[in-house]
């Protein structure tokens, strides 16, 4: 059996829009088995069980499911074009879809992972990352989820040849039939180097509080309202607070008032707040002053879960904001969760 973790992401982190990225404590684990049965009657021999978040809802086709489809095209650019009969993958996944959460990145990482393992192809987490970036073109949620911790990163350009063949899978587009068709010719590779990171530091007495509405905005709409041009003030607002916010963060102990107004954003969450009822409601009246431990607030990923960085009086901040959600009657729950710091994992067993 292999176990195969990856965590949840938070990405944007106040001003830090497609720049930086945190992994979180929430775990989608992959449960692999393999055996010499030659005997399957499961399609690319893979057989799928799935518990968790959008049971409902989640394909347990292999050439569907967003996990096993990344996988395939993995073993597809390596000359193997199914699963090791006969395979079993069970996913258990507690991260919620469509709340801003990076679930979509998760299984993109967990997909790579699975791939590599079954494969016996022993990539390294460095080229692994070029073949999540081939289908989730956004490296701050993946990223964050295959090293762990605080990352800040970025995308090579690549050459729209590299990009234009629909064997490859996209992670924004599955289950559609954009991205991952099966054509019978072998994927490109990807380039190596796709993607750059570095790991910043995080103040051990810092946590996230995680507030989770009952609603999904999906990624495509969050960005859709996003405007093509802005302006030179507000990326110079946003730049100045991304270089403080970086640095203040692994400071022990916290400055929250430094902190609070370093995540402050002005390029993507006040397009994004028609989206969420009572965001900017919310995001100027929970401050460290009225709440005694909080460091700072902002949407996580595209939204509409909220993410407060605290240091303490944990339940207090969360219960505020859901009770302000409550009356635009938004249901929530929230989860106490800390950084993630080794990222991805997989376990033989």
């Amino acid at each position: 059996m292999i176990t195969i973790k990856v965590p949840c992401s938070s990405a944007n982190i106040g001003p830090g829009f497609d720049v930086v990225g945190l992994s979180l404590s929430i775990w989608l684990t992959l449960q692999v088995t393999t055996t010499t049965d030659t005997t399957t009657t499961h399609p690319l021999n893979c057989k799928i069980t799935y518990e968790g978040e959008g049971a409902a809802h989640v394909p347990l086709n292999a050439d569907a499911n967003l996990v096993t489809r990344t996988a395939l095209y993995v073993l597809k650019c390596h000359d193997q074009r199914t699963f090791p009969a006969s395979t079993h993958v069970h996913i258990v996944n507690p991260i919620p879809l469509g709340r801003g959460l990076g679930s979509s990145g998760a299984a993109v990482v967990a997909g790579v992972l699975l791939g590599n393992a079954v494969g016996k192809l022993g990539l390294s987490k460095d080229r692994m990352m070029d073949y999540c970036l081939m289908i989730e073109r956004h490296p701050d949620n993946v990223m964050a989820a295959m090293m762990g911790g605080f990352v800040g990163s970025y995308l090579r350009e690549l050459d729209p040849v590299d990009m234009e063949r629909k064997e490859i899978p996209l992670a924004e587009v599955l289950p559609e039939p954009a991205g991952g068709v099966d054509t019978g010719l072998r994927p490109p590779e990807p380039p190596v180097g796709i993607g750059h990171y570095i790991k910043f530091g995080w103040a051990k007495e810092v946590k996230a509080v995680a507030i989770i509405p009952d609603f999904e905005v999906s990624t495509a709409t969050a960005r859709g309202v996003l405007p093509e041009v802005y302006s030179k003030k507000d990326l110079i607002f946003n730049l100045q607070r991304l270089a403080v916010l970086t640095t203040a963060l692994t400071r022990s102990p916290p400055d929250a008032e430094l902190i609070f107004q370093a995540m402050q954003d002005k390029v993507h969450q006040p397009y994004r707040k028609h989206l969420i009822p009572g965001l900017p409601e919310i995001l100027a009246s929970v401050t460290p002053q009225s709440h005694p431990g909080l460091l700072g607030i902002c949407l996580s990923g595209a939204g509409p879960t909220i993410l407060a960085l605290a240091i303490h009086n944990f339940e207090h901040i969360a219960k505020v904001i859901t009770a302000r959600f409550k009356q635009e009657g938004i249901t929530c729950r929230y989860e106490l969760l800390e950084p993630a710091y080794e990222g991805a994992q997989v376990i033989e067993s």
